[in-house]
């Protein structure tokens, strides 16, 4: 990992302290390290880990930790932030080689919902329960963890709107809605059933958003 692509957590990381600020690539790596280790316990200990295992998984002292991050909340913060910024890498990759711009909403929209089709529905309810909980705790953080799905969702909707193929009334907003859009589904599946079975969750999503930009005309992909 280097400096170029680190997450926003990292850069808060790193104006806690002018020591901080002098060895930046080191303490960024140091403090990715306490990320790691954070989600593997994840998967072996839910959120339920100390913040002594949490030292001891990552290697390094107590003090190291609190240097880093004010406390778990913040940890956790991290965690959900890189867990986010990574989807939206692995989206925008899988849709690279679709060249027609619904097809990757397409893409983007069904993708992000295929997590609620997973055997093990624990990395999906972690996410949901987390990402509300420390969205009232950090809300602006948190905003701008979600924005680059949004954004991913705004440039197609530009490019099809400039091609004549959507109609987005105002495509940041109409993005803006299409992340909220997901991000409730996502949520009320990862624990709840729903009138749809989860098998066909994201498809009906897609046609949903398509039927709008294309004033009420989805069709049959």
């Amino acid at each position: 990992m280097t400096s170029q692509d680190s997450s926003a957590w990292a850069d808060r990381v790193a104006e806690r302290s002018p020591t901080v600020q002098r060895s930046r690539v080191r303490s960024v790596q140091q403090a990715k390290g306490i990320v790691d280790a954070a989600r593997r316990l994840l998967i072996t200990n839910g959120d339920k880990f100390t913040t002594q295992e949490l030292v001891k998984e990552a290697g390094v002292a107590l003090q190291t930790f609190y240097r880093h991050f004010g406390g778990k909340d913040q940890l956790l913060l991290a965690v959900v932030e890189e867990i986010i910024a990574e989807a939206c890498t692995e989206l925008e990759a899988a849709a690279a080689g679709i060249d027609d711009p619904i097809e990757r909403l397409h893409c983007y929209v069904t993708t992000a919902l295929s997590g609620v089709l997973a055997d093990d529905m624990s990395a999906p309810q972690f996410m949901t329960a987390e990402h509300w909980r420390l969205h009232q705790l950090f809300p602006d953080e948190m905003a701008r963890a979600n924005q680059p799905f949004a954004d991913l969702v705004e440039r197609e909707l530009c490019e099809a709107a400039a091609k004549g193929l959507l109609h987005p009334t105002d495509p940041q907003h109409d993005a803006w809605f299409v992340m909220k859009l997901v991000m409730a589904v996502f949520h009320h599946y990862a624990f709840a059933a729903g009138p749809a079975p989860k098998a066909d969750i994201g498809e009906q999503v897609w046609q949903f958003c398509l039927a709008a930009f294309r004033g009420g005309q989805a069709s049959e992909l």
